[in-house]
């Protein structure tokens, strides 16, 4: 197996090539003949705002984020990113104040801040890496105090797009995946989902900047990413 100078994969007479440079080579192929990005109409007034869940500050999991947004960009979609490590998110009570009157929480931190934020954009692109078989402790905190939109269903529609990072192959990206697409599909959300991908963009890394070896990763997210340009067009 080699790669051929446009960089597709290309086997050698008598070698099979293996399950992953199968789903590369299709990825790649559905790419070629779908509608490129750079010949969309755009939409212009049209937001997306990506929410890094880890604690670390331009790590692998922005690195994914990052892949995703360019597609978005190139459509003439306005990308804000916003790492949770900025913000203050505490737990929720259950209270249940904010069943009784909406978006009214008596917890004082920065959770309504960013969720006023998710609440004005069309579409929301959420990572994390991979901590104890799930999300982060930051972003479960967020994801929970959510509820606050869901009550009067205010996320409703929007485009949602989850990436997960693990230190290994079967890491647990698909728990953390899982994890954030439950929540878009509570709030009302229509998912989108990369080419030959079931729910989310995942990727491969554990020390700094190794994200950057996973090129079918990277492929997944950029991937999704043009799946929420196509969504959001719409």
């Amino acid at each position: 197996m080699h790669k051929a100078t446009d960089g597709s994969v290309n086997t050698e007479r008598g070698v099979e090539p293996s399950r992953f440079e199968r789903a590369l080579a299709l990825s790649q192929k559905r790419l070629c003949h779908s509608t490129s990005i750079s010949t969309f109409s755009g939409v212009d007034g049209v937001r997306v705002l990506a929410i890094n869940g880890s604690p670390r500050r331009n790590g692998n999991t922005q690195m994914m984020i990052e892949e995703a947004s360019r597609p978005l960009r190139r459509a003439r979609i306005d990308v804000e990113s916003a790492s949770i490590r900025d913000y203050e998110i505490k737990p929720c009570n259950a209270c249940e104040i904010c069943y009784k009157r909406l978006w009214r929480c008596p917890i004082k931190d920065d959770a309504l801040k960013l969720l006023r934020m998710m609440k004005d954009a069309d579409g929301l692109i959420v990572g994390s890496p991979v901590y104890g078989a799930g999300v982060t402790a930051q972003l479960k905190a967020l994801l929970d105090r959510a509820v606050i939109a869901c009550v009067n269903q205010d996320f409703k529609d929007k485009v949602g797009g989850a990436i997960a990072v693990g230190a290994t192959p079967h890491g647990g990206q698909e728990f953390v995946v899982f994890q954030i697409v439950s929540a878009f599909a509570f709030q009302g959300m229509i998912v989108a989902n990369p080419s030959v991908e079931l729910l989310g963009a995942m990727g491969t890394a554990n020390a700094r900047g190794e994200i950057k070896k996973d090129k079918y990763g990277l492929q997944c997210a950029k991937n999704l990413g043009e799946r929420m340009a196509e969504l959001l067009r719409r």
